[in-house]
């Protein structure tokens, strides 16, 4: 019976191996995949979650990753990074800049760490047209480190949160701000102040005041007819005189 059971052991521990591997398997997440679903398991990314959301970028994201063979790279920046945003930058923009602003985020093409040493700036990103090379993205690397640059900000690759063969999404500890929108944000100089206005003198003489104006005029007219009414009483008066003295 011994040899017996010894002959039948190494298939009894290969069809348990088999089991067990088959229950992993079943335990494994199944289903397409889903850019907020991979943003909320890797926790502090509510504020991109939300903003993915409201502009449908999340939903253009998935459809695109589970009906083509077109990769995408995406930088997630972290609730901190919002936060350290100038309080109301968000809401200083309209939603089509918002939208903007989120596919700026990321770019058409997969990019694991090491391709980053080989790629040609600018990166092309889903913002704009990217055909024309507007919003345009630039990436260094100095070892394993990615350096990314928008003209506005300058931030680094802190973390690698998802990569698969379609999908690679990069923790980034700063929102990347485009020139495109926020390169003019600065707030201009305030205008120079406009001299206060200069009271005009009273009793103005009307030797100084300019030729031909209507002031003057109007001065002039009066003192004219001034003078006429005074010329008629003194002549009334003297013949007045005259009279009496005939009388």
């Amino acid at each position: 019976m011994a040899p017996k059971l010894f002959h039948f052991l190494p298939l009894l521990i290969l069809n348990l191996f088999i089991q067990k591997t088959s229950a992993q398997v079943a335990l494994a997440p199944s289903g397409p995949t889903n850019i907020t679903q991979v943003l909320e398991k890797a926790g502090q990314f509510t504020t991109f979650i939300k903003l993915l959301k409201a502009t449908q970028v999340s939903d253009r994201i998935n459809s695109q990753l589970n009906n083509s063979n077109q990769g995408l790279t995406i930088f997630a920046p972290t609730d901190n990074a919002f936060s350290s945003l100038k309080a109301g930058t968000l809401n200083s923009i309209n939603s089509q800049d918002q939208m903007q602003l989120v596919q700026f985020h990321i770019l058409p093409t997969l990019y694991t760490v090491t391709q980053f040493q080989t790629a040609s700036n600018p990166l092309h990103t889903q913002a704009g047209n990217s055909d024309d090379g507007e919003y345009p993205l630039n990436v260094t690397t100095s070892g394993n480190q990615v350096n990314v640059t928008t003209g506005v900000v300058d931030t680094t690759v802190s973390n690698t949160i998802f990569s698969d063969n379609q999908l690679a999404v990069y923790q980034v500890d700063k929102v990347l701000l485009p020139m495109a929108i926020f390169g003019s944000s600065a707030p201009a100089s305030a205008p120079a102040e406009a001299p206060a206005p200069t009271k005009p003198e009273k009793n103005v003489r009307a030797a100084d005041s300019p030729t031909g104006s209507s002031d003057s005029s109007v001065d002039a007219s009066s003192a004219v007819s001034l003078s006429g009414e005074t010329v008629k009483g003194v002549t009334f008066a003297v013949a007045v005189v005259v009279s009496c003295l005939w009388i």
